[in-house]
């Protein structure tokens, strides 16, 4: 017996260590992109369903809580990582043994983790249509929506040429000039003070998107508001590129989308300022929905406008049950 519990004991922290470490990897942006977080805490939630071997219902309900606010915590504004971790464990309450509430889990993860890969591919196709022959286009970080898109666009055969930002602190924009490079794609990679200084050369704009509010207001990385402001200046066309998983039903509630400030580290070392001087590091900002001409979801192209209505009908009730839960 004691053999047993031990045993028990060591499965239940292998388990927590396994999406600590998923948690760890999030917030330290080795897993970078929305929906990389997003599938990524699905398959932490599954491993740990997978690997569960201890306690009563009650008792996994407990601990499934604890290993969602885990990864919750890694990144607070990722409405992708909270839509898809709540979609994991959406059957979890009306399970009538433990065994079917880790089945469900299991299920569930499975399920959200083909959608969200194959929503990508249908963004591509459809946002593709959107990129004409001749067309320069600009992006931001490094979103694998938006990627898709221009990538798919080349395949179709369409000259092209882009330009990258290099996105600071992180410089998500070395790993974006890479990947198109190397899917013979014409990338220029400028710094993110120059999105002004090209834009006129600029025809289309495909961010991706972090979350989508109620009203249509995108958040996204720390810069995407200043390229919708230029793009709105030039008539160029500003366009985000975002699975229907990123919309936010927070907001529909009222609830203000928290924009998350990194360590200052990570702009400067140590000792290379005075001390009396400060750093602001904000991951994400905020792009009011009037800047948006079109957002390609897996559902097709809409307007900002159209959010809400889309939220209700994907989502569901039960997803606005689990927000009340947090």
């Amino acid at each position: 017996m004691l053999h047993t519990i031990k045993s028990q004991k060591d499965t239940l922290v292998y388990v927590f260590d396994t999406v600590k470490e998923t948690a760890s990897d999030i917030k330290e942006m080795k897993i970078r992109g929305a929906g990389r977080i997003a599938r990524a805490g699905a398959s932490a939630m599954r491993d740990f369903a997978e690997n569960y071997q201890c306690g009563s219902l009650e008792e996994c309900r407990k601990d499934l809580d604890t290993a969602k606010d885990i990864l919750l915590g890694s990144r607070p504004t990722a409405v992708s990582l909270w839509n898809g971790i709540h979609a994991c464990i959406r059957d979890v309450e009306s399970a009538p043994s433990r065994k079917e509430a880790m089945d469900s889990v299991i299920r569930n993860a499975g399920s959200f983790i083909e959608m969200s890969s194959n929503a990508v591919e249908l963004i591509a196709k459809i946002g593709a249509k959107r990129v004409r022959e001749g067309d320069t286009i600009l992006t931001h970080c490094n979103s694998s929506a938006a990627l898709g898109v221009i990538k798919e666009a080349h395949a179709q055969g369409r000259d092209i040429k882009v330009y990258a930002t290099e996105s600071r602190p992180w410089r998500q924009g070395l790993l974006t000039v890479k990947e198109l490079s190397e899917a013979g794609i014409d990338v220029t990679l400028i710094i993110d003070g120059a999105v002004r200084s090209v834009m006129k050369k600029v025809d289309n704009v495909f961010v991706g998107a972090d979350t989508v509010a109620s009203n249509g207001a995108l958040v996204n990385k720390i810069g995407t508001s200043q390229l919708a402001l230029a793009a709105d200046e030039a008539r160029v066309s500003f366009n985000v590129c975002t699975e229907t998983y990123k919309f936010s039903p927070m907001t529909m509630f009222g609830d203000m989308v928290t924009i998350e400030e990194r360590d200052c580290g990570e702009v400067a070392d140590e000792g290379v300022l005075p001390k009396n001087v400060k750093i602001y590091n904000p991951v994400f900002d905020s792009t009011p929905a009037k800047y948006i001409d079109t957002i390609i979801t897996e559902l097709g192209i809409m307007s900002p406008g159209s959010v809400y209505d889309v939220m209700v009908r994907q989502l569901g009730e039960g997803i606005f049950r689990a927000r009340e839960g947090k």
